[in-house]
């Protein structure tokens, strides 16, 4: 078959697959010489494990070569398409291939993650007997995703999104390897150009080659050798941003976004804004997240920042988008360049503590109202002091229960408006 037929038939991607690890690009700290998992390989000493990583870094292919390096049996199957008669079959193979054999069968799951809980279980006692070594492939955290009986049986290898070098290797292997690649079709393309369609690829070598498949189709229609910046572009459409509003990525990016803010990093925060934005997250999501924040790391330093961030919310549920990506954007700007403080945060964690965790003690009776005269009898409300009939509308009556007396969670810091505050509560106590 020659590579013009060939290449109707397979997708580039397909025909460019590592043939040894030696082929393989990026994962260096798992596939270098001293690597974990490649020692594993190479000793033919496999035991169960996840690959987990984002689209196109190789999770299989690299479960394909370790086939080539293993004597034990193999099966593989999708979890987009089987169901439990469907694992239950493979099972009953591999006992009798273990009890007959003596042999162990490695099976592999790609999508593991979408097996729900009962399928997850059904592996549970064939990987207990021995009788089968578990190989997932998974997009998806697998602390979020495979039940924690499964989880503590497997091994996590996580696979790294491709570096721009990786990505450009394997463009140039792909348009120079006459035998699988389009070598045949003499393309011109130069490093840049390559640069560019690895860029807009995000780190995923199915992506970049798709593109480069995509490019050599449009050279080829419209007859030429040397591709242009404008075939480049029409061949990568635009950036893909790779984002699941439910998956690993959403909390990857939100917590980056977070954590810019706290560190008063207005142009990271900005960023890690415009990627949730541009690549679909809900606005009100964001702007919720951001409301949060403003009492837990700003809080009393700033007490405005609040105040800006339910007016952002606003601004956003009033208008939409696009129009209110500026509120989001103007509000984490802002919230950079606040002071920072959490000690509200702190606080409210500490006297939850003690609400969760202590006897639930009574409210002393000098606190509690007495809209009854028997009320009154009792007790309730004797010894209350009225705030606003004292100097500074400041009593030294007690107002936690008498077990807790004397127990401070709020403690202010020196930053920003929070230091006034401060200030004027240590006057009160001298």
């Amino acid at each position: 078959m020659t590579m013009s037929s060939r290449a109707q038939s397979i997708p580039l991607p397909e025909r460019m697959r590592p043939q040894s690890l030696d082929e393989f690009a990026g994962q260096e700290r798992l596939l270098a010489e001293n690597g974990l998992l490649r020692e594993m390989i190479e000793a033919d000493q496999i035991s169960s494990f996840i690959l987990w990583g984002p689209p196109g870094v190789g999770k299989t292919t690299l479960a394909r070569l370790i086939t080539k390096k293993t004597n034990s049996s193999w099966i593989s199957f999708s979890a987009v398409t089987s169901g439990i008669k469907e694992i239950k079959g493979v099972m009953a193979e591999a006992e009798a291939n273990f009890n007959f054999g003596g042999k162990r069968t490695i099976l592999f799951v790609d999508e593991i993650h979408r097996f729900n809980k009962a399928q997850q279980d059904a592996f549970l006692p064939y990987l207990e007997a021995g009788t089968i070594i578990l190989i997932g492939a998974t997009t998806e955290n697998p602390s979020f995703e495979l039940n924690s009986a499964l989880l503590s049986r497997l091994k996590v290898f996580i696979l790294e999104e491709l570096a721009l070098a990786d990505l450009i290797k394997i463009l140039r292997n792909a348009l120079t390897d006459k035998e699988r690649g389009l070598g045949d079709l003499e393309l011109q393309i130069s490093d840049e150009q390559l640069s560019l369609i690895a860029t807009y690829a995000s780190g995923d070598a199915r992506t970049a080659l798709n593109s480069l498949e995509l490019l050599s189709s449009l050279m080829k229609r419209r007859n030429a050798r040397k591709a242009s910046d404008e075939q480049i572009k029409d061949a990568v459409q635009q950036a893909i941003l790779k984002y699941d509003k439910t998956g690993e990525n959403h909390y990857n990016l939100i917590s980056a976004l977070h954590k810019s803010i706290r560190n008063s990093d207005a142009d990271a925060s900005l960023y890690w804004l415009a990627r949730m934005l541009e690549a679909g997250e809900d606005p009100m999501y964001i702007a919720r997240r951001l409301v949060r924040f403003a009492s837990e790391d700003i809080g009393l330093a700033h007490p405005q920042a609040l105040e800006q961030a339910v007016a952002a919310m606003k601004a956003v549920e009033f208008i939409g988008m696009p129009e209110g990506k500026l509120a989001l954007a103007q509000l984490v700007v802002f919230m950079s360049s606040c002071p920072k403080s959490n000690s509200i945060y702190v606080a409210y964690n500490a006297a939850a503590s003690d609400a969760l965790n202590s006897l639930q003690h009574p409210v002393p009776f000098h606190l509690r109202n007495a809209p009854t005269k028997l009320m009154k009898e009792v007790g309730y409300g004797k010894g209350y002091k009225y705030a606003h009939d004292y100097k500074d509308a400041s009593t030294d009556m007690k107002c936690l229960p008498e077990e807790l007396s004397g127990t401070v969670y709020w403690e202010p810091t020196n930053r920003g408006f929070e230091g006034k505050l401060k200030n004027a509560r240590q006057k009160e106590q001298e």
